[in-house]
């Protein structure tokens, strides 16, 4: 017999909280938070280990404030393109020279569903150094490049289309990015949840420290891109919490509205990604629908479970010691596992 909704809530947390606790225990890192929760339902907040040592005893909470990494890319840079496509802005499907002329060639031609969905066939190496002091707009030296695959052919997962993007919305929507994503986080009562830099505090989670002696990454993305670009940017550079991304989960479960029906239209299927998984409109899915997904590089994802209305949230700072993809493979594995339908 099925668990009842609460009873699912509250399960899953705790199953979901011992693999978090068996990683900070085994030092893979200092400490997270989860959530579980189902809109309308209720929630349940998991955390453990401490935020960092720095912050002395502090312990991780919904509150504690994290370096989002490329959850920046569907919390600020993916909901901003679907007010642009919904008010006839941007063409989901139309190459970007209709919206910027002065776009050049092959970028110019892409579309704003294959930046999206990352089959755009830009160059996978990021590399803005050699790009400063030009005096040419960074969006028309992306544009520039040569592709290395045909548009719209293969999946590769590269961080300059949403960075593309992110150059390209405060033109279209004539605000800075940062006002742009602030204005939309503020309507949906997302209010830890802001682009850095931001002081050091005991609340906000450190990253990793490049330099052997030097101060630890903390306030300031740890994506040298993003840092780059001044710690704005439209793949990654935003902080928040898992209380924001919790309600932000809810906000896309809900029954109507703009951000519920363009987060439907996102999760069709636009290409392959792996067996049983496919990439819509920047979120993975899951081959039957069921779920969808996100990760950011520092420790954090958000799954979704569009029929349930469930939801799980991670933060962490996993990068502490260092990046390494197995610190949190299990607990990732089973976020997905819990949301997907169970077996007949």
């Amino acid at each position: 017999m099925p668990a009842e909704p609460q009873e699912w809530v509250d399960a899953t947390a705790a199953a979901l909280g011992a693999v978090l606790g068996e990683a900070v225990d085994g030092g893979q890192f200092p400490g997270g938070v989860l959530v579980v929760g189902q809109a309308g339902v209720g929630r349940v907040v998991a955390g453990r280990g401490v935020v960092a040592p720095e912050c002395g005893d502090v312990r991780p909470d919904e509150h504690t404030r994290y370096d989002l990494a490329s959850l920046t890319k569907v919390l600020a840079t993916w909901p901003l393109v679907g007010a642009a496509v919904r008010t006839g802005r941007l063409g989901l499907d139309a190459p970007l020279r209709a919206a910027f002329p002065e776009l050049p060639s092959p970028g110019g031609e892409l579309t704003t569903a294959q930046l999206l969905s990352h089959t755009s066939g830009l160059l996978p190496r990021t590399g803005l150094a050699r790009y400063e002091h030009t005096g040419r707009p960074l969006a028309e030296h992306l544009c520039a490049e040569p592709l290395v695959s045909a548009p719209g052919a293969h999946h590769r997962y590269v961080d300059r289309g949403f960075i593309l993007l992110g150059l390209l919305l405060p033109d279209l929507l004539g605000r800075p990015l940062a006002e742009l994503a602030d204005g939309l986080w503020h309507g949906l009562g997302l209010t830890a949840t802001a682009y850095g830099p931001l002081p050091r505090d005991a609340r906000l989670a450190p990253t990793e420290q490049r330099l052997r002696g030097a101060p630890r990454t903390w306030g300031v993305p740890h994506d040298p891109s993003a840092a780059l670009l001044g710690g704005v940017a439209g793949h990654a550079g935003v902080f928040s919490t898992a209380a924001d991304l919790a309600a932000f989960a809810e906000h896309l479960l809900g029954a109507d509205g703009p951000l519920p029906e363009w987060f439907a239209l996102s999760l069709r299927p636009r290409t392959p990604v792996e067996p049983g998984l496919h990439r819509g409109l920047a979120w993975i899915v899951t081959a039957d629908g069921s779920v969808a997904y996100h990760h950011g590089f520092t420790g954090t994802s958000l799954y979704l479970a569009p029929r349930t209305r469930r939801y799980v949230v991670l933060c962490s700072n996993a990068v502490y010691h260092g990046w390494d993809r197995a610190r949190l493979a299990a607990l990732r594995a089973l976020a997905l596992r819990v949301l997907l339908p169970a077996a007949p």
